[in-house]
């Protein structure tokens, strides 16, 4: 079994910043990507970032790109973080981190493990 805990969410006003981490434990077994999605009220859930180990590759949402950055802890594997920069109120939405991403890079990447998630809200 997997477990994944996310953490750094709040309530913050537009330009702001904020850090999200997350932690993966348990079975983790090969998986080389770890990355976060989001899903706003009424919306379906969307990718946002993702990191690949193996190719130090960083994946972004257009919708976020230059504003979110994807980092992971070089000393602990399974532990990243999602620093928002300049948040806007378009960013409120639940984050959910998540474990073995798959087609990313495609029109709908998705995820085998996830996270319980946590609030960010953004206000204007």
């Amino acid at each position: 079994q997997v477990q994944l805990v996310e953490s750094g969410g709040g309530l913050v006003q537009a330009g702001d910043s904020l850090r999200l981490s997350c932690v993966a434990s348990g079975r983790t077994g090969s998986a080389d990507t770890m990355g976060w999605f989001r899903q706003a009220p009424g919306k379906e859930r969307e990718f946002v970032a993702a990191f690949r180990w193996s190719a130090g590759t960083t994946y972004y949402s257009d919708l976020v790109k230059g504003r979110f950055t994807i980092s992971r802890n070089n000393a602990k594997k399974y532990t990243v973080y999602l620093q928002m920069n300049s948040l806007k109120p378009e960013d409120t939405a639940v984050y959910y981190c998540a474990l073995d991403l798959y087609a990313l890079g495609e029109l709908r990447p998705g995820a085998n493990y996830w996270g319980p998630g946590t609030q960010v809200t953004v206000s204007s």
